[in-house]
């Protein structure tokens, strides 16, 4: 295959797996919460705050396991060989803009 397309399969997969986890420690931070003592005592006020606490961390325990797994294929796989740059920087020479 092509790098570009390597490149392309790799950030849909990488999506689709961020997006994975993400929707998994919501679920459980959300299992968590409803097995726990705890949402019997707060009041319906603090539940909806609690509600967005458990989104937002779902959403950084996500993040933080992307960049684990991230840096753990990139050690593994030579990116220069199979993947194509995002973001190329070109050097202009004086007198052509």
């Amino acid at each position: 295959m092509d790098k570009r397309v390597n490149t392309v399969l790799f950030i849909l997969g990488a999506t689709l797996f961020n997006v994975i986890v993400a929707m998994l420690s919501i679920f459980l931070l959300i299992v968590l919460y409803s097995i726990s003592p705890l949402r019997y005592m707060i009041s319906e006020t603090g539940q909806s705050w609690v509600t967005i606490l458990i989104f937002i961390s779902g959403i950084a325990i996500s993040m933080f396991v992307y960049r684990i797994v991230l840096k753990a294929l990139l050690k593994k796989v030579n990116v220069e060989k199979y993947f194509d740059p995002l973001f190329v920087k070109h050097n202009l020479k004086k007198g052509n803009p």
